[in-house]
């Protein structure tokens, strides 16, 4: 199957190779003097336009890969780590997940709707292309403020894009978070992630092989929408950026539905040995990744790709990313087999080219050679930067920083309900109401809670998965932040009983070329790996976003996880509301004086500051065993995570019980010999890592306090469960809280509505 090598020759109509035509495909004079060196040669367009999109710092992690290198990715659980479309962990019984988290927050700020639809649909063929049937979907979200009016309409289309696209497909969405700070005004962040389950022996991979196996193209055209996609994402939002609008993908979700299961069904055929979806950079990243990946050439003739619009050239036929689309590569001898497949399910596929023995990247037009690269080059010799890092003087500065001392402090009883109204902690159920929850009838515990919770079919255990970060405190202490975001998904992922598994991280930051920025994100990356290690949830892929950056400056860090947890026992899922009255109420964990980078002094003083609560990885590891080994017992009712607002939001929220409930329960709490030496508002509001909430029948109390002891974690009896529909009090030292949970929950499920309009 060697074939000469032919130099390639520009396509009619393309322009000539200048200075300003590389600078716009986001290439420095240094990056085009590799690519020339590397062929020889000046390059064609359709080359150019490759190695602009492969060497973006979206496909290439030119600025983020000697960083990556440090996380932990092994481990017994671990089937595939990181490299593929998906990371995979083991399960019992022959049962894997496969799950990933990524960014789509360019596209979502200049086209809400599409650019989160699109999110959601990558993320799907991300996790079915490794043969998992997805199971589940979360999320996590920033905008700005919802008092400006273009912060709304971002917010009200990408919520819209993502129920949308997910209620099409028909994967419920379990869960995820949404936030708002001013950090993300002008560039909101939109992370998806996908869960989905395989047995392991069905595992396939994306790596070509086979010397005169053909490639093939599945499922949709190809137009000209989303066009130099991945350079766009790497490169900061400006007032310019509008136009960038045609460069937005549209997505179609029933073709998807049919592309899913098209895929599926090809993957159990075994007519196909490598598949991968057409994400960003289209045919381009998939062909040159699949082929390096194999160690071995591809010869792709384009004007056999099916278009949808007319005179599509060589080079927006490699760079579109139209939506919807899989490469595959397939057995010589059952070509024709596949495309009965696809036919079954209304797809086409084409047969656009073959695996050779050369190591060539080879595109042609008919038989003009427009593309010669050499094909692990391509991918592997993609420049490697390690920027300057320097943390900001004026984040040190905040980091010692206070609320002025001229406001006086607020009531506990008012603070409760400021904090109950405001945006961060309020209930998202204006968002997660317009999402399908319940589809596939596999859903345990849905959104509103610590983790979303999935039965597996015909299975005895179930999967808990949650999205967790707090860009606060990753602003203001970048390596604290980082662990944070771990920790706490970890936590969410135990209170529902489970045992946290892995990670998939989507790492939203600035400019890296900025020396703040990057050292923003080397320590959160430290963190990171640090909480990792010590909780046993390696690594096992993810999404690095740079460049999020808009005319009034970088967003908040915002390194969100996405956790995966095993349920040994899904009958035996542990929620996070309070169940039944006389219960037992428990705190878990130490309260210190930790209000720094907390939500009370942003909602009540509108600062943010202050050095945030320190992570405990000793701590944290042991509360995750006690919540684990105490549902497994059966010992617990409930049990909820303490982090943002602190124990009295958590407390709160306990009682308030869940969105559709008609009511909630009384809580009768006495803190006034808890945490002694601290004031009202550090008991209260003080977000320290490495708390939860439970109850648990009276009998069982004793058993519950004994575990506690028995395992090194902290407890507190602090009251009991009241009546439906009762007062909220919470008594101390110097300070009662008392409001009827009904007013609590008036506040906290109605702020996003009101402000949204609705």
């Amino acid at each position: 199957m060697t074939r000469v090598a032919l130099a390639p020759t520009p396509f009619q109509g393309d322009p000539p190779i200048t200075p300003q035509l590389v600078r716009e495909h986001n290439l420095t004079d240094a990056e085009y003097a590799r690519i020339t060196a590397l062929l020889g040669r000046t390059p064609t367009f359709a080359e150019l336009g490759v190695f602009s999109a492969l060497w973006s710092e979206h496909c290439s992690y030119k600025h983020s890969r000697l960083v990556l290198k440090t996380f932990p990715t092994t481990g017994a659980q671990v089937v595939q780590g990181p490299g593929e479309n998906a990371g995979v962990l083991r399960l019992p019984d022959g049962w894997a997940v496969a799950f990933k988290i990524e960014s789509h927050n360019h596209p979502s700020a200049v086209e809400p709707y599409q650019g989160a639809a699109t999110g959601v649909g990558g993320i799907l063929r991300d996790v079915f292309t490794m043969g998992a049937r997805p199971v589940a979907l979360l999320n996590s979200l920033r905008f700005g403020p919802l008092d400006d009016a273009r912060n709304r309409y971002l917010c009200a289309g990408v919520v819209k894009g993502v129920g949308d696209y997910g209620n099409c497909v028909g994967v419920p969405t379990l869960g995820g978070e949404v936030d708002f700070a001013s950090g993300y005004s002008g560039n909101p962040l939109v992370n998806a992630m996908c869960v989905g389950v395989l047995k392991e022996r069905d595992l396939i991979t994306a790596a070509a092989h086979g010397v005169g196996n053909v490639l093939l193209v599945v499922g949709s055209r190809t137009g000209r929408d989303g066009i130099h996609g991945a350079s766009f994402a790497s490169e900061e939002l400006t007032h310019e950026s509008e136009r960038r609008r045609p460069q937005v993908q549209v997505g179609d979700p029933f073709t998807e539905k049919l592309l899913l299961e098209a895929s599926l069904e090809l993957i159990a055929s075994g007519h196909i040995v490598a598949i991968q979806d057409m994400g960003a950079a289209g045919l381009t990243s998939s062909s040159a990744e699949m082929a390096a990946r194999g160690g071995v050439g591809v010869e792709i003739d384009l004007s056999l790709v099916p278009t949808r619009e007319p005179g599509m050239t060589p080079y927006e036929i490699l760079l579109s990313e139209s939506q919807e689309r899989m490469l595959v590569v397939a057995k010589a001898d059952r070509v024709a087999a596949l495309q009965a497949i696809a036919a079954k399910w209304e797809l086409t596929a084409t047969p656009i080219g073959r695996v050779t023995d050369d190591g060539m990247y080879r595109a042609t037009w008919r038989e003009q050679v427009v593309v010669l690269i050499p094909g692990r080059r391509l991918i592997e010799d993609c420049p490697v930067y390690d920027p300057e890092s320097r943390e900001d003087e004026a984040t040190i500065r905040l980091r010692s920083a206070r609320p002025a001392g001229s406001v006086p402090p607020p009531d506990a009883g008012e603070a409760l309900l400021a904090l109950l109204d405001h945006p961060p902690v309020a209930s998202k159920r204006w968002v997660y109401e317009q999402y399908d929850s319940t589809v596939q009838a596999g859903t345990v515990i849905g959104p509103g809670g610590d983790a979303g919770v999935i039965r597996i079919r015909g299975a005895e255990f179930g999967i808990a998965v949650t999205t967790d970060c707090n860009a606060r405190y990753v602003r203001l202490d970048p390596y604290e932040g980082g662990k944070a975001a771990v920790a706490e998904a970890a936590r969410n992922i135990a209170c529902t009983g489970a045992r946290p598994l892995g990670i998939t991280d989507c790492l939203n930051f600035g400019n890296p070329e900025r020396p703040a920025v990057f050292h923003q994100f080397r320590e959160a990356c430290r963190g990171i790996a640090d909480a990792c290690r010590a909780l046993d949830t390696p690594v096992t892929g993810g999404n690095v976003s740079f460049y999020n950056e808009s005319p009034v400056g970088a967003v908040d860090p915002t390194p969100v996880v996405g956790m995966v947890g095993l349920l040994s026992h899904v009958e035996r899922a542990v929620p996070s509301h309070a169940r039944a009255p006389a219960d037992v109420v428990l705190v878990l964990g130490e309260t210190r004086a930790e209000l720094g980078a907390s939500q009370l002094w942003e909602a009540v003083y509108r600062f943010v500051g202050g050095q945030p609560p320190r992570v405990d990885l000793e701590a944290e590891r042991r509360l995750v065993d006690y919540l684990v080994t105490a549902a497994g017992r059966g010992l617990l009712r409930s049990a909820h995570d303490c982090s943002q607002g602190g124990l009295g939001v958590a407390l709160a929220e306990v009682a308030m019980g869940g969105a559709y409930d008609e009511t909630g329960f009384g809580l009768e709490i006495d803190l006034s010999p808890y945490a002694p030496g601290l004031a009202a508002l550090d008991v209260l509001f003080s977000e320290s890592h490495g708390r939860a909430v439970v109850t648990c029948r009276p009998e069982r109390a004793a058993a519950v306090a004994a575990l506690a002891q028995e395992l090194g974690v902290p407890a507190w009896r602090v009251g009991v469960v009241g009546e439906r529909g009762d007062a909220f009090r919470v008594h101390l030292r110097d300070a009662l809280v008392e409001h009827p949970v009904d007013r609590l929950r008036q506040v906290y499920f109605s702020s996003l509505a009101r402000r949204m309009g609705d």
